[in-house]
């Protein structure tokens, strides 16, 4: 540490995982920087504005970190937002859109860090997955699968750093009361084709959202994962997630995604 304190850059820290990420760092002594396309005066944060679909601009937030500390030892990508609907009727844009931030986001914030760390021989990489990536939600397909790249991209990535003193982790929350519920970008077209099932499950998925945990536990994971000595590939957060995504491992495919179903498709 060149001046004696953590640094961290987090992307989409202006509000829920986001926010709360950036308070727990700050909180435990670390200089953050956040960024994020909207303009923003975070109290425990420098904010830059910065759009994680844009390669470029993510180097520019980099560079300035970089310029203004000499260092950047943790990135937490936090940057996403979800979609919806059937797959039949899902414009092909807005699936492309889904995986740009999502996926594309991280790959771009990761990029424009990872020379830094690799140089300086360490570093930390967290990066916001969701329990959907491990459990594929019906009518949030291509959400599920934007997540379900980033723990492949983080389990590899491990692994390509390993020498280098730089590690990575998947953080995969499950259920948080945030606003990430209202922005969801949800088409209901198709529902009379599908017997209303569409409506069906996305309201049961914001129910269970929206009376899920504080995220503020969720900021203390990610600070956790951020500050410890050693990470795993990924892991989920609260004993009940963590149950879950272990059952789906250890229960025949079939099994669970018949579950699946029956929860959110039927």
């Amino acid at each position: 540490m060149l001046n004696g304190k953590k640094v961290a850059l987090v992307t989409g820290g202006t509000s829920g995982i986001g926010l709360a990420a950036v308070n727990a760092l700050h909180e435990a002594g670390v200089t953050v920087y956040e960024t994020s396309r909207r303009e923003a005066r975070l109290e425990n944060a420098v904010h830059l504005p910065g759009d994680v679909t844009d390669e470029a601009a993510m180097a520019r937030v980099a560079g300035e970190v970089l310029a203004r500390e000499g260092q950047i030892d943790i990135l937490v990508c936090c940057a996403g937002f979800g979609i919806s609907g059937a797959v039949e009727y899902t414009e092909l844009a807005a699936a492309k859109k889904q995986l740009d931030v999502n996926f594309f986001g991280v790959v771009n914030a990761v990029k424009a860090v990872l020379p830094h760390m690799r140089e300086r021989g360490a570093g930390r990489v967290v990066v916001v997955s969701s329990v959907a990536g491990a459990i594929a939600i019906p009518f949030q397909t291509y959400y599920s699968a934007s997540k379900a790249a980033l723990n492949a991209y983080v389990a590899a990535l491990r692994n390509e750093l390993r020498p280098y003193g730089v590690t990575a982790t998947a953080v995969m929350p499950g259920d948080i009361a945030t606003g990430f519920t209202d922005a969801r970008e949800k088409s209901p077209l198709g529902d009379n084709v599908y017997g209303g099932r569409i409506g069906k499950s996305v309201a049961r998925m914001e129910h269970d959202e929206r009376t899920g945990m504080d995220p503020r536990v969720a900021g203390a994971y990610i600070r956790k994962m951020a500050l410890r000595k050693s990470v795993p590939p990924s892991s989920s957060i609260g004993l009940s997630y963590k149950a879950l995504v272990m059952l789906t491992r250890l229960l025949p495919a079939r099994l669970v995604n018949l579950v699946v179903y029956m929860l959110y498709a039927k």
